[in-house]
């Protein structure tokens, strides 16, 4: 599942993964707040989840890549 992402899609999985809000993420890989978001929205339904609770139980679950 995981290998479907885009590189930056991975990057801010793992970013979300460690706790990082998504202004710190924005903040951090010099974009704005809305592409975080929108890369956010993105992992979630490429994935198939319905929520961001279901994206952060994934994430708890995946190795660092």
């Amino acid at each position: 599942m995981f290998n479907q992402l885009s590189k930056r899609e991975k990057e801010i999985a793992l970013m979300v993964k460690k706790g990082f809000t998504s202004s710190e993420i924005a903040e951090k890989l010099f974009i704005s707040l809305l592409t975080v978001n929108t890369h956010r929205r993105n992992l979630i339904q490429k994935l198939g989840f319905k929520n961001v609770a279901q994206l952060s139980a994934f994430l708890s679950n995946v190795k660092n890549h």
